[in-house]
């Protein structure tokens, strides 16, 4: 994971509010979420609508489009839930920027999704983010690309925590990332159970099996 924050084209300025209502109003999720959009966020801005008429990158069905938002929390930040149901609500893939005020200093991060476009429902990945950055900090140009799914693909990359391999598709990345999650999980599970056993071949048995699942964690990390 990089910390980053880009530089949009001043084309593809959109800049328009979107009353967050609208997100919640009609049902489409539950009562919790929308408590967390009551609660955490302050304002949704459509800012920028990355497109062929805007930037003149050839689209595709798996990214017609790329939209930023950027979402003002009322306190410390933004959870998952309520991304997840702005990204469900919207067609296309979202880069998110959170902005908040930390000891009167405005602060951002960039999160985002890998979002898969089908025939039914968007299929979302985990959300990967950078850290918090200060909201004067530098921004950087946008990452070379001749279509609007490589240029998708490399603004998600230094989002995630592990490195994509020489011609990896980012749903392949995504789908590596999770396996990495459940493997770091299981193997904190073993760990905390070779702890507590008292039982001497219970331990190599235990044992053997955490260096396994060591050993797959760390060839699926690597890029």
């Amino acid at each position: 994971m990089t910390d980053i924050l880009y530089r949009w084209p001043e084309a593809a300025k959109f800049g328009r509010r979107v009353p967050k209502e609208k997100f919640y109003e009609h049902g489409a999720v539950s009562r919790n979420v929308r408590e967390k959009f009551i609660a955490e966020v302050q304002r949704i801005t459509w800012a920028y609508k990355l497109a062929e008429s805007t930037i003149n990158l050839p689209a595709s069905p798996a990214a017609p489009e790329v939209q930023v938002f950027t979402v003002d929390a009322k306190t410390d930040d933004v959870g998952e839930s309520v991304l997840g149901a702005i990204d469900k609500a919207i067609p296309f893939p979202i880069i998110f920027e959170i902005a908040r005020h930390r000891a009167g200093q405005p602060e951002v991060r960039t999160v985002a999704a890998h979002k898969q476009l089908g025939a039914g429902a968007p299929k979302l990945s985990a959300y990967y983010s950078t850290g918090w950055q200060p909201g004067d900090a530098e921004r950087q140009s946008l990452p070379t690309a001749i279509t609007l799914p490589a240029l998708y693909a490399a603004l998600l990359q230094p989002l995630t925590p592990i490195t994509a391999r020489p011609g990896e598709e980012m749903s392949d990345v995504a789908d590596r990332l999770a396996t990495v999650r459940r493997l770091e999980r299981e193997v904190a599970s073993l760990e905390r159970k070779l702890r507590t056993e008292p039982q001497l071949n219970r331990k190599v048995e235990l044992r053997r099996t955490l260096k396994t699942k060591q050993h797959e964690l760390t060839a699926l990390v690597k890029g």
